[in-house]
C-alpha cells in the first residue's frame, strides 16, 4: 500500500502518486480536505482531457466552500474514481487513499520535470500544508 510520505504535493493541496512508473494518481491532502469541511460534490475532469501542470482542471465543494483542482503533472487524463460521484465526502475520511483521477504523463521526461517540481511531505509539512 502506497504511504503518504512517497507522495509529491502540490502548493495547491494537490498529491501525486506515480503507480507502476506509468500512470499518476491524483488526490486532495489532509489539510485541503480539513480546509474545506464536509465535501458534497466533484466536479471531475473528462476522459481524454489534455491537461498542463498547474492547469485547473476539476472543482470539490464543501458546506464551507468550493476549490478548484490542479493538474499536479502534464498529460491526458485516462480513468476517474467512480467512488466520488456516489459518496464525495468519502474524501474526508481518507483523503490519502482515496484518489480522484489519474493521468497519463505526456512523456518519461515531462514526468520526471513535472515531479521534480512538486514537494516532499516534509516540504510540503512545513510550508502550504502547515
Amino acid at each position: 500500500m502506497k504511504t503518504q510520505d512517497t507522495f509529491k504535493f502540490a502548493e495547491t493541496h494537490e498529491w501525486a502518486s506515480i503507480e507502476d512508473d506509468e500512470l499518476v494518481w491524483v488526490g486532495i491532502s489532509n489539510h485541503a480536505q480539513e480546509a474545506l469541511g464536509d465535501v458534497m460534490f466533484f466536479q471531475a475532469p473528462k476522459i481524454g482531457q489534455q491537461v498542463k501542470p498547474g492547469e485547473a482542471i476539476a472543482a470539490i465543494e464543501s458546506v464551507k466552500a468550493a476549490s478548484d483542482i490542479h493538474a499536479p503533472i502534464g498529460g491526458e487524463i485516462i480513468a476517474l474514481n467512480d467512488e466520488m460521484d456516489a459518496s464525495p465526502e468519502i474524501i474526508n475520511e481518507k483523503p490519502y487513499a482515496v484518489w480522484l483521477f489519474k493521468i497519463k504523463p505526456t512523456s518519461v521526461d515531462s514526468l520526471t520535470s513535472d515531479l521534480s517540481a512538486l514537494l516532499s511531505l516534509a516540504q510540503y509539512e512545513s510550508g502550504p500544508g502547515a
